[in-house]
């Protein structure tokens, strides 16, 4: 009768739950360290030590990718926060509604980089600014969707959309992004962005920057419009 007849079935779920709560099994076992051979990716054998080598080398090499991604994401946010802070500042210093619609203009196009931006002001009286104006009539139908959601939204819009968002330039928006302006219940206007990378501006990317800029504006273009005419 071989030694092995009246053994226990064990395993390998069991051999493997004993090994990770007896992590030190191996500690004065070396004979079965150098015995123990695990198959390779390329189908040559190697040991125990050396495939443990190998995992906490590809391990370590998981950890530093993704200490690096979340680096270069706080050096993004970094740069982020300095082009809005200048850009609220100087809003916060126009003294005239054209000084408002230039500052945010200037700044997503030469800070922000962004291919195509415009800020739209709805009024019905004739506003003093070079930015562009129309009828709140005229957004409310042709931006009905986009204004009843009252939220920053981002990918691809209807064509219509963009032919009112971006007269003329249709043909080149790959995707864009925009926040209508509102206070108090009242519709001041919205705030465009596109650009010709179809996932520049996709719908999970997210809108926090537009809203935030969008909020800033949405406080302060009440006391300029008000004030004219």
């Amino acid at each position: 009768m071989s030694e092995y007849d009246n053994a226990i079935e064990i395993s390998e779920d069991q051999v493997g739950d004993y090994l990770r709560t007896h992590p030190d099994f191996f500690h004065q076992r070396d004979d079965l360290l150098l015995k123990m051979q695990i198959p390779h990716q390329r189908g040559e054998a190697i040991s125990l030590v050396e495939r443990q080598v190998n995992v906490l080398r590809e391990r370590n090499l998981e950890m530093r990718q993704r200490l690096n991604h979340l680096l270069d994401v706080a050096r993004d946010n970094d740069r982020l926060f300095d082009k809005t802070r200048r850009l609220v500042l100087a809003l916060l210093e126009a003294r005239h509604l054209d000084d408002v619609v230039s500052a945010t203009e200037e700044s997503l196009r030469n800070d922000f980089q962004v291919p195509y931006c415009e800020l739209i002001l709805f009024s019905d009286k004739a506003l003093n600014t070079h930015g562009r104006v129309t009828s709140v009539a005229d957004a409310s139908q042709k931006l009905a969707e986009l204004l009843r959601n009252n939220r920053a939204v981002s990918g691809l819009l209807r064509d219509s959309e963009l032919n009112f968002l971006f007269p003329g330039q249709r043909k080149e928006i790959g995707s864009s992004a925009v926040v209508p302006l509102q206070f108090s219940g009242r519709v001041l206007g919205v705030l465009a962005i596109a650009s010709p990378d179809e996932q520049q501006y996709r719908s999970s990317v997210g809108t926090l920057f537009l809203s935030y800029v969008g909020d800033v504006l949405s406080r302060l273009l009440p006391g300029h419009i008000d004030t004219q005419g």
